[in-house]
């Protein structure tokens, strides 16, 4: 059931899965429209090494399969303005989900994002967001759902550098999979390749490395 769930979850937040060998350049009209947080997205790709699904806007699709073609080594450089938007960045990390998040034991509490205290990455949110305090009230790590769609709920998650080292990512992770999980998604799990810590949160948390890629442009 659960693979199902990653299926439909990519052949919406993409506009098409499954894909046979190789990169298919495939147009989506959600490229043209705000993502979760009011920003767009104009090209994400899921790559599970055999094959991959890179998705952008209609207008952009013939002018990226040529890049394809030509200059495929260039291909993530050259995204940003192959897409219009040269000043915009370039993610690129592993694609990691769920299917059993690890039973590390719930830590946090489920707040309205407008709550008092909290830093300005989790107020992008328009759901709760899973928080843990100290005694006193003062913010130590939380973590937001991205709703991609209706099959699909990134975990994101951040801790104060006075509180790291306690285990505290993994366990707000491995938490708020289970809520996706019990909403009837998939949780998923998205890092920089070079963000060492917040891979070792993922496997913690009970996000394997299969081995998938996921890239895209993103606002700076």
């Amino acid at each position: 059931m659960l693979d199902r769930r990653l299926q439909l979850h990519l052949a919406s937040w993409l506009g098409q899965w499954p894909a046979g060998p190789g990169l298919h350049v495939v147009a989506s009209y959600r490229r043209d429209r705000p993502a979760w947080d009011g920003r767009l997205r104009p090209a994400l790709a899921v790559d599970t090494g055999r094959s991959a699904v890179l998705s952008v806007s209609r207008d952009r699709v013939a002018a990226i399969r040529t890049l394809v073609r030509r200059s495929p080594d260039r291909l993530l450089p050259a995204l940003p303005e192959a897409v219009g938007l040269p000043d915009w960045c370039v993610h690129d990390g592993p694609f990691r989900w769920s299917r059993d998040p690890a039973p590390l034991p719930d830590v946090g509490e489920w707040m309205p994002s407008t709550a008092a205290g909290l830093p300005p990455w989790l107020r992008l949110f328009d759901r709760p967001v899973l928080v843990v305090r100290d005694l006193d009230g003062n913010y130590l790590a939380g973590a937001g759902l991205k709703r991609h769609d209706a099959y699909g709920q990134e975990v994101a998650v951040g801790t104060v550098p006075a509180a790291r080292g306690r285990g505290l990512a993994r366990r707000l992770v491995a938490q708020a999979a289970r809520r996706v999980l019990d909403e009837g998604a998939v949780p998923t799990y998205l890092h920089e390749r070079d963000n060492h810590a917040s891979a070792r949160v993922a496997d913690a948390a009970g996000f394997p490395d299969r081995g998938w890629r996921a890239y895209g442009v993103y606002p700076r």
